[in-house]
């Protein structure tokens, strides 16, 4: 299973070339096909919906818009946070598509391969493919704080120990302190045409 985040490092990878069921998140649909599409922001749901994205994939957006959009063919919720918390990243409302995505994978397969999570910017302004589009922040905007991403994807790695996680990167890329666990690893990027 491949999960597709929207960092810059995914940029010249021909997503619709590599095997597997898919993942992605948000405004990847304007780029690639994936068997999953994950929308935890509103206004992203409705853009996808309203381009009939829902005809290809199943789409999961959160609980709380449910209500509106929950009646839509092929329209799922994302799966439930798997532990209990009482910080503010553990809130579901706190969990963006990225950390869902990777949580959708580790229920759904017991190997699961990530591109595109980049949690750290190069230039200190925002690392997203598709800044300056509709939907996302400006190019010019400051880069946001990946510390929710990194705890709460920690936490999926940590709540499913029997899932294999590989992390495709860059060389220079960082682990999060929080990514260190015996099921994870990092390849380079290069290899993701190799391993999926």
């Amino acid at each position: 299973m491949l999960v597709i985040g929207n960092g810059e490092s995914r940029k010249g990878i021909d997503i619709d070339s590599l095997n597997g069921p898919k993942i992605g998140c948000n405004a990847i649909y304007r780029d690639f096909s994936v068997n999953h599409l994950i929308c935890a922001d509103k206004r992203m749901m409705k853009e996808v919906l309203d381009a009939g994205v829902n005809n290809d994939s199943l789409i999961y957006t959160r609980e709380d818009w449910w209500g509106e959009f929950g009646e839509k063919k092929r329209t799922r919720m994302v799966p439930k946070i798997p532990y209990g918390g009482m910080e503010k990243a553990d809130l579901p409302i706190n969990w963006g598509s990225g950390p869902y995505a990777v949580l959708l994978a580790a229920t759904l397969s017991p190997c699961v391969h990530l591109i595109g999570f980049d949690l750290y910017s190069k230039d200190k302004k925002i690392n997203n493919v598709y800044k300056g589009t509709k939907n996302y922040e400006a190019e010019e905007k400051r880069a946001i704080d990946p510390s929710y991403w990194i705890y709460q994807i920690g936490k999926v790695f940590e709540c499913f120990p029997k899932v294999k996680f590989t992390i495709y990167q860059e060389e220079g890329w960082q682990r999060p302190k929080a990514w260190n666990k015996a099921n994870v690893k990092v390849d380079k990027i290069s290899n993701i045409y190799y391993n999926t």
